[in-house]
């Protein structure tokens, strides 16, 4: 494995690092973090690229969820995921509602051709967003599992050194005291 190899993998290793400690960090209840990422996880199989992020917001605090992780949550289509995540949604839509691909892109590509396709995207984007809606169930209900044990453990880990430090200080306390009355 070459250097820049390396380097690349590290840098992806700390981003990823760097994002789940900022996401844990998270404040408020677990459930309310988690219920915003799974919304987050369900926009993002939807084919409103773009407007994923407000869609998500805008839920989220009429749900009263947390928004962030809510935006976080979107994150999981970009432009590097976003073609998996449109054939895939593509695939399931097109096997409920029938139409297949080779019905709605033309061959080739001119004037009239670009007015067909526009003609059928009412057709595309439905397809798009039932296959999304039936792909971002599962995957909400798992992120927000997912979500809501690594939150809660989290917060707990929190709790716990906070309860200890508190313990520490209550003890030097009484060390303290007791010195002072021995002289």
């Amino acid at each position: 494995m070459t250097n820049s190899t390396q380097t690349g993998k590290n840098r992806l290793n700390s981003t990823f690092s760097r994002a789940y400690e900022r996401f844990v960090k998270i404040r408020g209840h677990p459930r309310e973090i988690a219920l915003g990422l799974a919304l987050g996880l369900f926009i993002a199989m939807s084919p409103f690229m773009g407007l994923h992020t407000a869609i998500a917001l805008c839920l989220a605090a009429l749900f009263k969820w947390n928004k962030i992780s809510a935006a976080i949550g979107v994150w999981l289509s970009n432009p590097a995921t976003a073609p998996v995540i449109y054939s895939v949604t593509w695939f399931v839509g097109s096997k409920i509602t029938g139409i297949t691909l080779a019905e709605n892109l033309p061959q080739v590509f001119s004037f009239k051709a670009t007015f067909q396709l526009l003609y059928k995207t009412p057709a595309i984007l439905s397809t798009l967003t039932i296959g999304g809606i039936v792909v971002g169930i599962p995957v909400a209900i798992v992120g927000y599992y997912i979500a809501f044990g690594v939150i809660q453990k989290y917060q707990e880990g929190v709790r716990e050194k906070l309860k200890k430090r508190k313990a520490r200080r209550k003890k030097k306390k009484k060390s303290r005291k007791k010195n002072k009355r021995k002289r």
